[in-house]
């Protein structure tokens, strides 16, 4: 009981303030005020994402056969070009032997009908054959000539299956664990032996509601915001314990297609990976400035208040330096701890920053420009 009663005195002084200001009891509150004044200043929206890769290769072998070695590290870094796998490449030097003998026959069998068509060119000259002979033999190098081309291209095709008995990095990039062992049988185009992903730099995949993208649109044809140019648009991630990613990204497209399921747009941005710190599938935020709102205004977040209701509120200077009560509605939170205010509030208003404790409706205050500081709170002057 002998607490309740100064605390029940305390209260009943707090609101009588008022009052004992009307009588003439108490001076002025000192405050410090900022005037509002509008500013440049970017609409930025944060949105889920995840990271992914910006480019992925399944590695798959050209040619069937059994795996004979495996030259690459699992979890390493890889160059396009870099032999991963060795296929047995013996069935397949037998069949370029095989096609470099048949070749070798063609020219030959091309080599004699020449010499055939060339003979019967000087006998139809001289009138010793008919000139239908002629015209067989020349039907017969050509037909030659038709097989050393088609032995040529067989030879090429095995030269090729051999060659791709070496299975090839296609991308350069961080390859992942090896799903084939030696000694296993793989087939053409079927098997997939390893992944390549290239995480430098890398894609952040993130979505926006469709409303809230229709209303940043409508905004801007109305005049209330200007588009940020192509390229501009600066977008930064954050890990999901708020830390900020140190490299900023840039943004490259937006869908042009809502999700029917969710009503989301997909957005993506590409962001450097130098250290490799950003994994395909990582949860991420990514925060995105989307416009520019030319005539904004901001307010220190330390001017504004909340009533019973939790509706926003700040003190404002009238007329013979009386503090108002203003109902304000408060847009995003901007760096430096500050409030875009989408309503409320115009040029040239002076809104109490400090000396709030003091400060009631209609009451009369000492106001003095505010520096920026934290300074505690200027105390009555008695």
């Amino acid at each position: 009981m002998t607490r309740i009663l100064p605390l029940l005195a305390i209260g009943l002084g707090l609101a009588a303030l008022p009052a004992l200001a009307q009588q003439g009891q108490m001076p002025p509150a000192p405050v410090s005020f900022i005037e509002v004044k509008p500013e440049p200043l970017p609409v930025i929206n944060e949105l889920p994402g995840r990271i992914s890769a910006t480019r992925v290769a399944e590695v798959r072998p050209q040619v069937s056969g059994i795996v004979i070695e495996r030259v690459f590290e699992q979890g390493g870094v890889v160059a396009k070009g870099d032999v991963l796998y060795r296929i047995d490449p013996r069935p397949f030097q037998v069949r370029v032997a095989s096609a470099q003998g048949s070749l070798e026959r063609a020219k030959a069998t091309e080599q004699n009908a020449q010499i055939d068509a060339d003979r019967q060119a000087e006998l139809r000259d001289r009138n010793v054959a008919a000139g239908t002979t002629y015209e067989t033999a020349l039907t017969t190098l050509a037909q030659a000539k038709a097989d050393v081309v088609v032995a040529e291209a067989a030879l090429q095709e095995a030269q090729l299956n051999l060659d791709y008995t070496e299975v090839k990095a296609p991308i350069s990039g961080t390859i992942g664990r090896a799903t084939i062992t030696e000694g296993a049988l793989v087939t053409a185009q079927t098997d997939v032996m390893a992944t390549i992903q290239q995480l430098d730099p890398v894609y952040a995949d993130f979505t926006q509601s469709s409303s809230q993208l229709l209303k940043l649109r409508r905004a801007l044809e109305a005049g209330q915001l200007v588009a940020t140019g192509e390229g501009e648009a600066q977008v930064h991630l954050f890990y999901d314990d708020g830390t900020e990613y140190e490299h900023e990204g840039k943004l490259l497209f937006s869908e042009a297609t809502v999700d029917s399921t969710t009503g989301q747009v997909t957005l993506r941005g590409e962001f450097p990976n130098p250290d490799g710190d950003l994994l395909p599938g990582l949860y991420v935020r990514v925060r995105i400035e989307q416009a520019v709102r030319s005539e904004a205004i901001a307010i220190p977040q330390m001017s504004v208040q909340r009533d019973n209701q939790g509706n926003a509120q700040v003190y404002v200077i009238g007329e013979g330096d009386v503090a108002k009560l203003r109902p304000v509605t408060l847009g995003n939170t901007l760096p430096g701890a500050r409030w875009l205010v989408e309503d409320g509030l115009a040029p040239g208003d002076r809104v109490i920053v400090q000396g709030l404790i003091k400060v009631y409706p209609d009451g009369k205050v000492v106001p003095e420009p505010w520096t920026g500081d934290t300074a505690p709170e200027p105390k009555a002057q008695n």
